[in-house]
């Protein structure tokens, strides 16, 4: 069986409870991503901020992004695996949570890289790309539909 090591982007840009959503927005866009784990100060996840939840907790509710934080607008649910757990475990994991993205922790429990649905739509096997997919889309035991 194949590890998370394997797939996993290492270390990954992250960000502090206090860090302005516009720096956070300003990573995004250099690295190319749509989600930042939000570490304490011993790079444990305390958080994750997706361009999602920026715009759906700031921007919808007409909040002004540049007066609040990463801390104030994360998702505090964390899910976390090692570099150890197997592709197979971690996307059981993120079909059981609906979670697009898991952090990877080392042996302290510092954050030392990510793996999204596409790492493992383009490492597993087209089967289990298709149940991650499909089970992560899912709420409420209805299919989420998207326009477009």
């Amino acid at each position: 069986m194949t590890n998370v090591q394997l797939i996993m982007t290492e270390n990954p840009k992250c960000c502090a409870p206090d860090t302005s959503l516009q720096e956070v927005a300003k990573m995004m866009v250099e690295i190319d991503c749509g989600c930042i784990p939000v570490v304490d100060e011993n790079a444990k996840p305390i958080g994750m901020i997706t361009d999602r939840d920026i715009t759906v907790r700031t921007v919808a509710k007409g909040k002004n992004p540049l007066d609040l934080t990463a801390g104030k607008v994360m998702t505090s649910d964390v899910y976390t695996v090692t570099p150890e757990t197997t592709i197979e475990e971690c996307c059981r994991l993120m079909e059981q949570k609906q979670v697009r993205r898991i952090a990877v922790v080392d042996s302290r429990g510092a954050c030392c890289g990510m793996v999204a649905q596409a790492d493992v739509a383009h490492y597993a096997s087209r089967k289990q790309t298709a149940e991650v997919v499909q089970l992560v889309s899912k709420v409420n035991g209805l299919q989420k539909t998207q326009a477009g």
